[in-house]
């Protein structure tokens, strides 16, 4: 065809189509393009939701906001929600009442001890009766829990930001984190025996650390401007944390039917803005270790980072190992392993606020950092989040691991894992209960086809245990410490006596919480989920 009959052609088709479009309105013609850009635009917003939800979750959510328009509609809604609300805070607001809001005219000297030993007083019992929480054995007034405490005391008054002043404290750190990466794999030849860290606040900050330098380290080495991470839906909920802080697109893939991490599931998610994807040893929820083999593969095979949780793990894990448990691999031995978190003020028995982050290598590590060089008040540069950090919790931690040393952590995973043991026989015989999936460690999860698990819950909180209510299933779980291994024969004890006054006398308590969690696992409105723990947490502040 030449050049002069595709102009005709041209022609033609312009009469033709002017022809056609001169029986509307030219107001229409200019509305028309925008409006179906708009409807391309809520329809692929529409899709996307669906993709990231599901569809059921996403008609949900539109029929309950269409809903709300209705008048009173919403206001009803809200009314109900606060009686939830309040229903949860179980009396909070009373205990309020006579809380200081401002300075005393006088100060108090040093009768504010004797004021802090009364507050303390107060506090629930919790020697022997919670899940996790402390996990040092013993008494407070004595053995490891004085030792900690003194050396707290010596360096209350520290701070690493000031490496020049406090050097010993700059060393306590560098040791923990060398010696906490020397049980995780730094030793082993895989490892590439570059492992490198910092000390952080506690897992949630070492997890988000770790998200923030894979996503920066991701958006350097491939130019991934749009970032994605895929967790399963087991793993801890630092990882949502860390999406919203840090504008990452976060994907939850159901795990398989052992409970465990879905590899060929979190396969399908991986795409060119993956950064990050992530298994925990084990799940917060189950107790149960993702396969970080198959993980570890699967982030090499597709260029990404792999970000293992060892929060609970880390200091029970290599000991266990040594014990003979048949542990599956978890550390920086594994091939494709680019960043772990671990808690030393859970079992490697620090003070609260204590854990450590590593890395693989420093090429990694150093998008961890925030470097400022146009500050009026000089340079500044800072390794986490927190400027200013307790130098007493980095000595704590130092005193705990030299304290106990390898052969104290071995006496102390193996006290643990028998304790864990007797209370997966002790469940298995009761036969209204059943244990979700096969423990890897000193977490145990139980729920119930036969009572309402969590009016077995209540009735273990009448008797003052102190225990999880979990989701997806219904069930409760156990963190087994150092503080159950002279109690493990009364929570069997308690909990055959609780499941026999469910199952004699079912319906919940009144005052019970049971409903609450019932109805909350069951509502399809997670966004009304959502609006009720955020009313919650703002009226708890």
């Amino acid at each position: 065809m030449d050049f002069s009959s595709a102009k005709s052609s041209l022609i033609r088709f312009r009469a033709s189509a002017n022809s056609f479009l001169s029986q509307y309105e030219p107001v229409i013609l200019l509305l028309a393009p925008l409006l179906t850009l708009l409807v391309a635009r809520v329809l692929q917003s529409f899709l996307d939701a669906v993709r990231e939800k599901g569809f059921k979750q996403t008609f949900v959510a539109f029929f309950m906001s269409s809903i709300k328009l209705v008048p009173g509609v919403n206001k009803y809604i809200e009314a109900e929600k606060q009686k939830v609300v309040d229903k949860m805070q179980s009396g909070v607001k009373s205990k309020r009442e006579g809380w200081w809001t401002e300075l005393p005219r006088a100060g108090l000297g040093v009768g504010v001890i004797e004021k802090l030993k009364e507050e303390k007083g107060k506090d629930v019992v919790w020697q022997g009766k919670c899940s996790g929480t402390v996990y040092i054995g013993g008494s407070e007034a004595d053995g490891h829990f004085s030792l900690i405490n003194e050396a707290c005391s010596m360096f209350a008054h520290t701070n690493p930001l000031h490496l020049d002043i406090f050097q010993s404290v700059a060393r306590f750190e560098a040791e923990v984190i060398a010696m906490t990466a020397a049980l995780l794999g730094n030793k082993e030849k895989a490892s590439g025996g570059q492992v490198c860290g910092n000390m952080t606040s506690g897992g949630t900050e070492s997890i988000l650390l770790a998200v923030k330098s894979s996503r920066d380290y991701m958006r350097n080495k491939r130019g991934i401007t749009r970032p994605e991470m895929i967790i399963p839906v087991s793993a801890h909920s630092a990882y949502d944390k860390a999406a919203q802080y840090f504008n990452i697109k976060l994907w939850r893939v159901p795990v398989d039917k052992e409970f465990r991490a879905d590899v060929k599931a979190i396969k399908k998610y991986i795409n060119r803005n993956t950064i990050l994807i992530v298994g925990s040893a084990p799940g917060f929820p189950h107790g149960i270790i993702d396969p970080i083999q198959e993980l570890g593969e699967l982030a090499l095979s597709h260029g990404t980072c792999l970000h293992v949780d060892l929060c609970l793990g880390g200091f029970v894990l290599p000991f266990a190992k040594k014990l003979g448990y048949p542990i599956p691999p978890f550390d920086f031995s594994v091939q494709g392993v680019t960043s772990i978190s671990v808690d030393v003020h859970k079992y490697g028995l620090a003070p609260k606020g204590t854990s450590v982050v590593l890395y693989r290598n420093r090429e990694i590590r150093k998008h961890q950092f925030v470097a400022v060089t146009e500050w009026s008040g000089g340079l500044y540069v800072s390794p986490t989040v927190a400027g200013s950090r307790p130098g007493g919790l980095i000595a704590g931690a130092w005193a705990a691991l030299m304290s106990l040393g390898q052969e104290g952590y071995l006496e102390n995973t193996k006290a643990i894992m028998e304790v864990s043991e007797s209370i997966q026989k002790g469940i298995k015989e009761i036969p209204e209960l059943f244990i979700i999936g096969r423990p890897d460690m000193t977490i145990v999860a139980f729920g119930s086809d036969v009572v309402d698990i969590f009016e077995v819950n209540d009735i273990m909180s009448s008797k003052g245990w102190h225990l999880n209510p979990l989701q997806r299933p219904n069930s409760i779980h156990i963190c087994v410490t150092l503080q159950h291994v002279a109690v493990v024969d009364v929570f069997l004890r308690d909990l055959r006596e609780s499941v026999e006054t469910v199952k004699q006398n079912p319906g919940p308590a009144n005052g019970s919480l049971a409903p609450i969690y019932g109805a909350a696992g069951r509502m399809p409105d997670r966004g009304m989920v959502n609006e009720l723990l955020v009313n919650y947490m703002d009226s708890t502040c």
